[in-house]
């Protein structure tokens, strides 16, 4: 089963979201990542939909709105998808990616974009076949400052 996060399952989210930190290499921080899924929650700066099974997380996608100003319509970025690794292979990624295009198509966006690592074998399988096309027709760039 697949639904939209809501405030009370911040511990458990929360769990989720540094094993999701944790496979991308920062340190565990349990604390923080509940003060950032509360955040996000309560501003509304994301939408957050969870895989639940019975009545565990085990799974979850967060997307952030970006705006294509030559469409002049919402665009959804897929930054974070992550099932706990006891439930893989279960097709919970793909019922969150649905859930995901749901609700794309729910806020007349445009489409929704994602990034992933060229060695990230399973993403790169897994999003093709939920129709993704990847799109090599310009140059990602990016700028930080830590």
């Amino acid at each position: 089963m697949t639904r939209k996060a809501n405030i009370q399952d911040v511990k458990q989210l929360s769990e989720l979201f540094d094993q999701y930190r944790i496979f991308y290499h920062k340190e565990s921080d349990i604390p923080a990542a509940e003060k950032f899924i509360t955040e996000r929650i309560e501003n509304k700066d994301s939408e957050i939909f969870v895989a639940e099974n019975q009545g565990k997380l085990v799974g979850f996608v967060q997307l952030y709105p970006l705006f294509s100003s030559t469409r002049m319509k919402r665009y959804w970025l897929l930054n974070d998808l992550y099932v706990n690794e006891n439930h893989r292979g279960n097709g919970y990624s793909k019922l969150l990616i649905d859930k995901a295009k749901k609700m794309a198509i729910a806020t007349d966006a445009c489409g929704i974009l994602l990034e992933t690592g060229k060695s990230n074998d399973i993403g790169n399988k897994l999003y093709p076949s939920c129709g993704f096309e990847i799109y090599d027709k310009v140059n990602f760039y990016e700028w930080t400052n830590n």
